[in-house]
């Protein structure tokens, strides 16, 4: 899967990780202790949806061009604020000024005594997610691959706080690598929060990640898939996602339980949005 960020942003994909991400972070810091926030392949860190590789696939009028539109069910919209916030005010077809990555909702969320660890390697990326976080003296930006970088950041001198590893899949081997990385680095760190995302384009794929990692001595998983039509072959375009969240708040799964539906609905095609959530691992 060649996946540049860019020509996706604001996407369902995007919708469904993001609001996620908010809802961790919005539990995390009810404490009043420091925590981090790693991200593995940060990207841009906030996007430019009148970009023309934005503006050549229009994906974010099918995420959250829709979701803004849509009447936020009282129970929904509470769950969903932190997300919308972060995006900001939009126009009148949902079209937010500029569509926050991961770093920039973090950024968003997270508090004075909180810090940020964002790597990218891609060079010209590397610079525009400089510009795009601006001067926060709680941000830390990396030029290095994700997984060295994920390595080398647990445990944090915080002790507490959320890893999220998104990267774009355009290797074959690459849940391989994730669960690579993140075996060694809950070996390490094993209170972290970490938020593992991935496309379903090939289910047998998927199917055999989750199985190694309910294998894992990593307890304590939680599986979460969105689906906005049916499941197409792996060259067709992209219609399901997933987040494995490992040492999850006790309160995401019922909130992914509420969220869901709502997202599968408002943001499916032709009324054919679905969703899980399940359990890969206990105590």
């Amino acid at each position: 899967m060649n996946y540049r960020h860019i020509f996706h942003a604001g996407n369902f994909a995007d919708v469904f990780k993001h609001a996620l991400v908010a809802r961790v972070l919005t539990y995390l810091i009810r404490k009043p202790a420091p925590l981090r926030y790693i991200d593995t392949h940060a990207g841009l860190g906030r996007y430019d949806l009148g970009r023309e590789e934005a503006t050549r696939t229009d994906e974010w009028r099918n995420g959250i061009g829709r979701l803004a539109l849509a009447a936020n069910p009282s129970g929904v919209g509470e769950l969903l604020s932190p997300y919308l916030a972060a995006v900001g005010s939009t126009d009148a077809e949902g079209k937010p000024l500029s569509y926050p990555g991961s770093p920039a909702v973090a950024q968003a969320i997270l508090r004075p005594q909180d810090r940020i660890a964002l790597c990218e390697l891609h060079g010209v990326d590397l610079e525009a997610l400089k510009l795009n976080i601006g001067r926060d003296r709680r941000v830390k930006v990396i030029g290095l691959d994700g997984y060295t970088g994920l390595n080398a950041f647990v445990p944090p001198p915080e002790r507490r706080g959320l890893v999220l590893i998104d990267p774009p899949f355009e290797s074959r081997d690459e849940f391989d690598r994730i669960l690579a990385a993140l075996v060694g680095a809950h070996r390490k760190w094993p209170t972290g929060t970490y938020m593992l995302w991935y496309p379903i384009k090939d289910p047998a794929a998927v199917s055999h990640f989750a199985l190694s990692l309910a294998a894992s001595k990593i307890r304590r998983i939680l599986q979460l898939h969105l689906f906005v039509g049916p499941r197409l072959a792996e060259d067709g375009p992209l219609s399901g996602c997933g987040l494995a969240v490992v040492n999850p708040p006790y309160t995401l799964k019922r909130e992914a339980e509420v969220m869901l539906p709502f997202l599968a609905e408002v943001l499916g095609r032709a009324g054919a949005g679905s969703w899980a959530a399940r359990v890969l691992s206990g105590e």
